[in-house]
This record gives structure tokens, C-alpha cells and sequence, in this order.
């Protein structure tokens, strides 16, 4: 039996204000403006200053925290995890304000500008018309053309070069080694990090202790497995200490992370089954079966997007799985089992 999921901390730090967690290691909670209304960033004791762990989303209120939060302290450089607005939103900012580099994997950097400039597969009308063919109604899919390119609110302005960063790099942080975990699934090459002498992983997304991390098929690539490419990343973490802390992005600080991995393997699994049973001798597309998968209606375009992304993930892999099979017909993707 795996120790169960416990939390050293009672409560989050106000905007701002840093938090000591492990030595060396501050917690920083910045708001967003989703029904998700947080990000944990991290600042980790570098040399002379400290190194940041992801930026925030482009707010004037995460900029005024941070302006407190830095207040006598140099930042020497801004370690971004994956390309997603909260996470990379500010890191241009910091870098003007403080001359602190972008360090990120390339995948992330990359995609960060295809969302930005909209290029090709990443373009708002790719995934208009990839949701369309998935059976989103046009009510929907109005709201999502009239909520616009809200990554390039979010990332205003991308560092014009950075620092790469590949798996398995030990990037020496003060007075600690820490190796970088590429997962998939969530991002491109979503980057965690990891201490062996400290015990401690800073798992941004791909390991979050109350909530499922957000797994999506991209226009970009149609036919793709994100949810197995997750699970199968996810599962790597196993190898970790039992008792290692573990700093997600959202949600406090725990250990516990064998249990969680095992949650999330197990709260997938029941998901598939729900929508194979919903797929049974009836082909159903994924707009149909929103509702079957997260159970509410979805309140706004921003959460719509997510869920359809979401439900094509799960029906992808019961593809790839043999589960399920694809029939595509007069511009429309349904499956059935």
C-alpha cells in the first residue's frame, strides 16, 4: 500500500509573499484569472540571487507581487517548465525588469511562438474547424472565435532567446544538482525537476494533487495519443522516493506521490470507461459526450476548449488502445465500440 497523499502546508501564501518549503526553496502563489485562480511559482536559493521556476500569467497584479516578492533580491535567471500563459506569461517581463534569461526546452519555446504568431496547426480557425469536425455547435464554436487568440493575452511577449534545456540535464542551482524530467502529454516537453539530496520534485502540471492535469489533443496533430504519452510519463515518476515532496503548479506542496500517480492512472481508466460504455453499438463524437466525461456544463469558451481537447485525448487513446473505432463521414469524426 502506498503512504497516502498529506500536505505540510495548511494554507497557501498570499500574493507576494515567499514561503519557505525545503532549504533553500521559497513558494510563491500568484492568482489567475480561471476558475484554476492560482500558479505556485518557486524561487530556489542561485549563487549571489535565486532562480525562478515559471513566471506567472502577463498581469498587473502578478507583476506587483512579484515586485514584492523581489524587492531586495537579484533573480539571475527564469526556469520555465512548459509554453503555457501561466507559466510563461511574464518571463519577457522579468527579463527586462531583471535581466534574469529564459531557460526552457526548445519544444516549449517553439510552440510558445506557433500559439503567438498563430502559424499553421496552431491557429485560432484550425482549432475552430478541428472542433467543428469533433461536433462542437456553432453556438460554441462563436464564443471561441469571439474569445480570440488568448494565449497572446496571456504570453504578450516571448524572450527573444533563451537557454535550452534537454531531459535528464543536471543544472547545478546553488548549492544543489537538479535533473530535468521531460514529460509529455500536457505540453510539448513539459520540463520537471528534481533533487535527489533535497527530495524534492517540482512537478509543474504533470502531477498535481487534486486535480487532473489538463491532457488535450492539438489541430496540429490530429490523430495523436497525448493521454498514453502522460500516463506512460507519469508512471516514470514511480522510480522516485516514496516520500519525495513534491511542489505541483496548482493546489499546496504534498508527499505522497506513488498514491497520486496510482489516483490518476485509476481516475483515467474509470473516464474511458464511462465514455466506451457511452460508444457502445452508438457512434458518438466528442461534443456529445462532454457531458458524459466531466458530468456539468461548461460555463465559458475558455472551458470548452479544454474539455473538447480533453475528450478527443480520451477517445485517441481508446483508439490507439483497439477500444474504440473511428468512422469519419460527410466532414464529421465520430467513434463507436
Amino acid at each position: 500500500m502506498n503512504a497516502p497523499i498529506a500536505y505540510p502546508h495548511e494554507t497557501s501564501p498570499a500574493p507576494g509573499v515567499a514561503v519557505p518549503v525545503a532549504p533553500g526553496i521559497e513558494w510563491l502563489c500568484m492568482p489567475l484569472p480561471f476558475a484554476l485562480n492560482h500558479i505556485n511559482l518557486w524561487l530556489l536559493a542561485d549563487g549571489e540571487g535565486y532562480a525562478a521556476v515559471d513566471s506567472g500569467i502577463a498581469l498587473d497584479p502578478v507583476k506587483e507581487a512579484w515586485k514584492s516578492a523581489l524587492a531586495g533580491r537579484r533573480l539571475m535567471r527564469c526556469i520555465v517548465t512548459h509554453c503555457h500563459p501561466d507559466h510563461l506569461g511574464l518571463a519577457a517581463w522579468l527579463e527586462q525588469e531583471t535581466g534574469a534569461p529564459l531557460w526552457m526546452a526548445q519544444g516549449e519555446y517553439l510552440a510558445a511562438h506557433m500559439m503567438v504568431e498563430q502559424i499553421a496547426g496552431y491557429r485560432i480557425s484550425s482549432m475552430v474547424e478541428f472542433f467543428r469536425r469533433h461536433g462542437l455547435d456553432q453556438g460554441r464554436i462563436d464564443g471561441l472565435v469571439a474569445r480570440g487568440n488568448g494565449y497572446k493575452r496571456g504570453v504578450p511577449e516571448i524572450p527573444a532567446t533563451y537557454q535550452r534545456l534537454f531531459d535528464k540535464q543536471v543544472l547545478r542551482i546553488g548549492d544543489h544538482d537538479w535533473r530535468t524530467i521531460v514529460g509529455y502529454g500536457h505540453a510539448p516537453e513539459h520540463m520537471s525537476l528534481y533533487c535527489a539530496e533535497l527530495g524534492v520534485l517540482i512537478s509543474g502540471d504533470m502531477l498535481l494533487p487534486r486535480i487532473s492535469t489538463n491532457i488535450s489533443v492539438m489541430a496540429s496533430n490530429p490523430y495523436g495519443d497525448p493521454l498514453g504519452l502522460f500516463l506512460d510519463s507519469i508512471a516514470g515518476f514511480r522510480a522516485l522516493p516514496a516520500d519525495t515532496l513534491v511542489l505541483p503548479s496548482h493546489g499546496r506542496p504534498f508527499r505522497g506521490l506513488h498514491a497520486r500517480v496510482d489516483q490518476l492512472h485509476a481516475h483515467h481508466a474509470e473516464r474511458c470507461e464511462v465514455l466506451l460504455d457511452a460508444c457502445r453499438g452508438k457512434a458518438r463524437n466528442a461534443a456529445d459526450l462532454i457531458g458524459v466525461l466531466f458530468g456539468r456544463e461548461l460555463p465559458d469558451p475558455h472551458q470548452t476548449m479544454f474539455a473538447m481537447g480533453e475528450a478527443i485525448a480520451h477517445l485517441n487513446y481508446l483508439e490507439h488502445a483497439g477500444k474504440l473505432q473511428r468512422a469519419e463521414e460527410h466532414g464529421l469524426v465520430r467513434y463507436i465500440s
